[in-house]
C-alpha cells in the first residue's frame, strides 16, 4: 500500500495546488504508516519538483515528455506508476487537468473516484472522505468500497502545511500509449500576473452595479493593493466588459478563497453556488435587500462609487504604517 499525487504543473511550473494535493496525501500517508510518491508532468524544473519534498513527498517520478494537454497518455503513466508503487490511494487536485485525468485513470484501474472533496480522508476504516453536495448547501461522507480509492481534491480546501523531506526525484519511463485526445491551445488570455481564480486566496469581484467596463479601474485598484484576483458575475462576463476566465458562480469557476470582496453583486444563488465556500465574504451593495447579505460576514449598505475609493485609501495606509 501507498499514496500516489498527481502533482500539477503548467508552463513549466509546479502550481501552488500541487503543493496542497501533496501535503493532503503525507497526512493520508502518515496516517495510514505508508510512503508517498508523487508523479508530475512537464518540464518543472528539478529545483521546483524537489520543493514538493518540503510538503511530504519520499519520491518524485518525471515525465516531460508529457505535458497537461494529454490527458489520456497522463492517465497511462499514472496508472502503470501506480501500479509499479502499489497505490491504493490517489490523490488530485481536481482542477481542470485533475477533472480531466481523473476519470480515465478511475475506469483503467477499476477505482472508485469521489469528487468534490474538502476535508482530509478517515483511513482508519479503509478510506471516507467529505465532499460537498448541492452545490456547497450540504456535505456527505463517502467510504470507497474499491481495492484503489481515487479522492478529487477541491483546491483552496485545507491548504497546504511544510515539513521536512528531500524525495528522490526519478524519470518515470512509463509506457504512454497513444495519447487518443489531445487538447489544443487556441486563446491563451494574460492574467496579468495574477494569481488564477481557483488558487487565489483574495478575491475583488464585482458586478453590474459598477454600471460599465470603464469603472472598473477602482476594482483593479483596489485589488492590486491587496494582492488579490478580480473576478465578475456571469451578467458581466456575458456583457464583455470583463474576461470570462474571471466568471465566477454556478456556470462559472467555483472557488474558495480566504476572502471574497462582492461588489455591486446581488447575490443571486446561481453566483452563491460558486463562492459561498470562501472562508469570509464581504458585500458591498447599495440595497439593503441584496440577498448576498444573509451569505455574508461582512456587509456594507452603500454606494461602490464612494465605498470602494475610502477602501483603497484605508488600504493604502495600512500598507504604508505597516
Amino acid at each position: 500500500m501507498s499514496v500516489l499525487v498527481l502533482a500539477g504543473t503548467a508552463e513549466n511550473k509546479v502550481l501552488k495546488s500541487a503543493f496542497e494535493a501533496v501535503s493532503y496525501g503525507a497526512k493520508i500517508a502518515s496516517d495510514a504508516g505508508t510512503d508517498l510518491h508523487v508523479i508530475a508532468f512537464g518540464g518543472a524544473s528539478s529545483e521546483d519538483l524537489m520543493g514538493l519534498g518540503t510538503y511530504g513527498a519520499n519520491a518524485i517520478f518525471v515525465e516531460k515528455s508529457i505535458n497537461n494537454t494529454q490527458p489520456f497518455q497522463m492517465a497511462n503513466a499514472m496508472t502503470e506508476i501506480a501500479g509499479k508503487v502499489g497505490a491504493t490511494i490517489i490523490v488530485v487536485s481536481y482542477d481542470e487537468t485533475g477533472k480531466a485525468v481523473a476519470p480515465i485513470v478511475s475506469a483503467k484501474m477499476k477505482a472508485g473516484l469521489v469528487a468534490g472533496v474538502v476535508d482530509f480522508a478517515d483511513v482508519s476504516n479503509g478510506v471516507i472522505v467529505k465532499k460537498s453536495v448541492f452545490s456547497g448547501k450540504a456535505f456527505a461522507r463517502v467510504k470507497f468500497n474499491s481495492e484503489v480509492a481515487i479522492i478529487g481534491l477541491t483546491p483552496n480546501s485545507v491548504g497546504a502545511k511544510e515539513m521536512a523531506g528531500s524525495p528522490e526525484v526519478k524519470d518515470a519511463n512509463t509506457t504512454m500509449g497513444d495519447a487518443r485526445i489531445t487538447l489544443k491551445e487556441t486563446k491563451k488570455e494574460d492574467l496579468g500576473g495574477q494569481v488564477p481564480l481557483p488558487e487565489a486566496e483574495l478575491v475583488v469581484s464585482a458586478g453590474r452595479g459598477l454600471k460599465g467596463p470603464e469603472n472598473w479601474g477602482m476594482i483593479e485598484e483596489l485589488a492590486s493593493i491587496l494582492g488579490a484576483t478580480t473576478a465578475c458575475s456571469r451578467p458581466v462576463s456575458d456583457l464583455d466588459w470583463r474576461p470570462h476566465h474571471e466568471h465566477v458562480g454556478q456556470t462559472g469557476l467555483a472557488i474558495r478563497p480566504n476572502l471574497y470582496i462582492a461588489i455591486g453583486i446581488s447575490g443571486a444563488i446561481q453566483h452563491l453556488a460558486g463562492v459561498n465556500a470562501s472562508k469570509v465574504i464581504v458585500v458591498i451593495n447599495t440595497d439593503p435587500e441584496a440577498p448576498f447579505f444573509k451569505a455574508a460576514d461582512y456587509g456594507i449598505v452603500g454606494d461602490a462609487f464612494e465605498v470602494v475609493p475610502k477602501l483603497i485609501e484605508a488600504a493604502k495606509a495600512f500598507k504604508a504604517n505597516n
